[in-house]
């Protein structure tokens, strides 16, 4: 199987680096994308658009022989959930990691605005243009990393960049006849602090997904238990 692996906010390809080798070893295959704007992808921030960022990540399906399992993690639930509307035929499961899901018509601000208990938004920092916003370093380890180890959180001081707003201001455009006949399978963090259990169980409830998983960890289980996740990921093969 091929694993599509779509980072959260302010992330980029660079935090599946744990995961894939593992997922390889099992003899699959898988990319991790960097999204307009993020990690190597060079695009200017005040360029990014929601649209854009879909239209790449089907343009990679596309080039994929058979369907595929898309990961997305954190905000960019909404990222899988627009491109299951526009490829149905491939895929095979969508995956939302502690991530975003969202029904028709609705924007992944209005859900995040729901998170009382998320502990990053008092560290967002929006640039003067709106464009774009980014996170200080202070809240990264007791807000994204909390069971990781200390190179983690080094690691992102150096790599974490600029978040676009649009996306988390776009309403998503979901149909049952497309969107709604792709699997959807939920992994739930259960220590995540920020997009609380309570916001994760809100989604997946509001939106059903066919299982469930719950993992003992904070948001970022691809670096605390990787091998944990890729069990979860292999077993949907």
């Amino acid at each position: 199987m091929t694993f599509i692996l779509i980072h959260g906010s302010w992330h980029s390809a660079w935090n599946w680096h744990r995961l894939i080798p593992i997922l390889e070893a099992q003899g699959h295959t898988a990319i991790a994308m960097d999204l307009p704007g993020m990690g190597r992808d060079k695009t200017p921030m005040a360029e990014v658009r929601m649209q854009r960022t879909v239209e790449k990540i089907c343009a990679v399906i596309d080039n994929i022989p058979g369907k595929v399992i898309l990961v997305g993690h954190s905000k960019n639930g909404i990222m899988v959930s627009q491109v299951a509307e526009y490829r149905p035929d491939k895929i095979a499961v969508s995956v939302y990691l502690a991530a975003y899901l969202v029904p028709d018509g609705k924007t992944q601000q209005e859900y995040s605005r729901r998170d009382t208990a998320g502990m990053l938004k008092p560290y967002v920092v929006r640039d003067e243009s709106g464009q774009w916003h980014t996170l200080q370093a202070a809240v990264y380890k007791a807000g994204l990393y909390a069971d990781c180890d200390d190179g983690i959180v080094e690691l992102a001081k150096l790599l974490l960049g600029p978040e676009p707003v649009e996306s988390g201001i776009t309403p998503l455009r979901l149909t049952d006849a497309n969107f709604g006949r792709v699997p959807r399978v939920y992994i739930a963090c259960t220590q995540d602090r920020a997009v609380t259990p309570f916001i994760q169980q809100q989604m997946y409830t509001e939106t059903p997904c066919e299982k469930v998983f719950h993992m003992e960890t904070s948001h970022s289980p691809f670096f605390s238990r990787p091998q944990e996740l890729a069990d979860i990921l292999c077993s949907l093969c």
